[in-house]
């Protein structure tokens, strides 16, 4: 079990490595030994057989000159032809003796004992010759025995070779079978190496990547774990910390603005209130001059709530974003809603709007949900033109909520799209209208990633901005809070 679970990378890897390397290692090593056995044992075969028809054809050789010698010496009498003979017949011994060291066929070696027989039977009668006639008759069939003996001796010699060739050959072909089978197996068992290897570094690496993301997009609702060798899940623990640091820090910051803008709204109120008293002449009738710069006093004391009022609500937006009231509800009715409300503005600017909305039960934040709409249906009939259209459309989409909203109006520019989401961020508003406070986007796409969606603006289908929200049918905070519920 420790083996298949390292506790870090780097053992982890080593073992991937030794997994996909000790096979190949072991299949050449064999490879190897089968290789040098076959060629050891050809280098033999070649040798046993050149040495064993050398010696054969040197029996032959002097078999036939020992005969000349037997016939010459009636017909010369003289002692050197014995002499000749006795030369002759040592070194055939010689070789009788090396072929035996040589031949490893019993056949083979048998057939060389009676050769070496009839050779010191004809031998003996000619050493004695002198003295003694000899059986000439009989040494001439010895002769022809010991003939007939070699030629079978270098058959049987010759068959022992082509023995040996065959069985080298089938040996050969069972080596390369085995290395073949053997680098066969060797391919799913690295492949297996490499998906162990990707399952348990894979993983947690894609874990680490996503959570990453997310912090990246400001999503820091979802507590990140990583699953895998120790290194990577002390670097997940890192990641998680650091997303607890920056929730923390994100809270501060909101409670800062809170206190801050309610700090700010009293003197400011009486500001206004000092203004108002002077354009009311409680002090005196003013000069046009005077008029005038109590004017821009009062325009941009009016400004400034304004801006106050929208950090308290962006803040406000902030703190209750952090959690979601989970619950179920059908998706039509709500749009019908937000249509219901937006009217006025839909027929003062004379827009048309093109709905098409699946009767889907959602499981989700209803609140927060109808704020994503309202933001987004506010943003389409600011940058409507006149007489225009803005299309809402709502569907199912593999377990997922297809939620799109887009207008007929110029667009959204590709340099203002990394920042159309950011807060306070405001684009050039159309001719008419007054300049935005550039959080409600922001807060769509908080809202958004708090219920696990994404939301990407999408070219192509309708000339202007299209903004497409993909989120869960169904909340995965449902069955938890289903869960307390009943508990409670």
């Amino acid at each position: 079990m420790n083996l298949l679970r390292p506790r870090s990378l780097s053992a982890l890897v080593l073992l991937g490595l030794a997994i996909i390397a000790l096979p190949l290692v072991g299949a050449l090593v064999l490879a190897g030994v089968q290789m040098r056995q076959l060629s050891e044992t050809s280098e033999r075969i070649i040798a046993d057989g050149v040495g064993a028809t050398r010696l054969t054809r040197d029996l032959f050789a002097l078999s036939s000159s020992l005969e000349r010698q037997v016939r010459l010496y009636p017909v010369l009498g003289d002692r050197r032809v014995i002499d000749a003979y006795a030369a002759l017949d040592a070194r055939l011994a010689e070789i009788e003796a090396q072929l035996a060291r040589e031949l490893r066929l019993a056949e083979a070696r048998a057939s060389l004992t009676q050769f070496g027989e009839l050779r010191r039977g004809i031998s003996a009668q000619m050493m004695a010759a002198a003295t003694t006639p000899p059986d000439y008759p009989g040494m001439q069939s010895d002769f022809a025995r010991m003939e007939l003996v070699a030629g079978t001796l270098s058959t049987q010699i010759s068959a022992y070779i082509d023995t040996e060739v065959s069985g080298l050959r089938e040996r050969a072909q069972r080596a390369q079978q085995l290395t073949f089978w053997g680098f066969i197996l060797l391919i799913p068992l690295t492949a297996g190496a490499i998906l162990l290897f990707s399952l348990r570094v894979g993983r947690p690496l894609g874990q680490l990547d996503r959570a990453i993301s997310e912090l990246g997009s400001g999503a820091l609702h979802h507590p990140i774990a990583v699953r895998g060798p120790a290194d990577l899940e002390r670097l997940g623990r890192q990641i998680e910390w650091l997303r607890l640091r920056l929730l923390e820090l994100a809270q501060e910051r909101n409670r800062f603005l809170r206190h801050m803008s309610h700090e700010l709204k009293t003197p400011l109120a009486n500001i206004r209130e000092g203004t108002e008293l002077l354009m009311d002449g409680a002090v005196g009738e003013l000069q046009m001059a005077q008029r005038e710069v109590t004017g821009i006093l009062r325009e941009n004391g009016l400004r400034l709530q304004r801006m106050i009022e929208n950090l308290l609500s962006y803040s406000a937006w902030q703190t209750s974003s952090l959690g979601l009231e989970i619950s179920e509800f059908r998706l039509r009715p709500l749009v019908k809603q937000i249509i219901e409300n937006q009217q006025l503005a839909l027929l003062s600017q004379r827009v048309r709007l093109d709905v098409n909305v699946d009767d889907l039960v959602v499981s989700a934040d209803r609140g927060k949900v109808r704020l994503m709409l309202e933001n987004l249906l506010s943003n389409a009939i600011k940058y409507t033109p006149r007489a225009g259209t803005i299309h809402i459309r709502a569907r199912s989409s593999e377990g997922s909520l297809l939620l799109e909203v887009a207008d007929s109006g110029p667009g959204i520019s590709p340099e203002e799209r990394k920042h159309v989401f950011e807060a306070f961020y405001t684009g050039k508003a159309p001719s008419g209208h007054i300049k935005g406070t550039g959080i409600g986007l922001s807060v769509v796409m908080e809202f958004v990633s708090a219920h696990g969606g994404q939301i990407e603006i999408v070219d192509g289908e309708w000339p202007g901005a299209h903004f497409r929200i993909r989120m869960p049918l169904r909340s995965a905070n449902t069955a938890q809070n289903s869960r307390q519920a009943h508990a409670a």
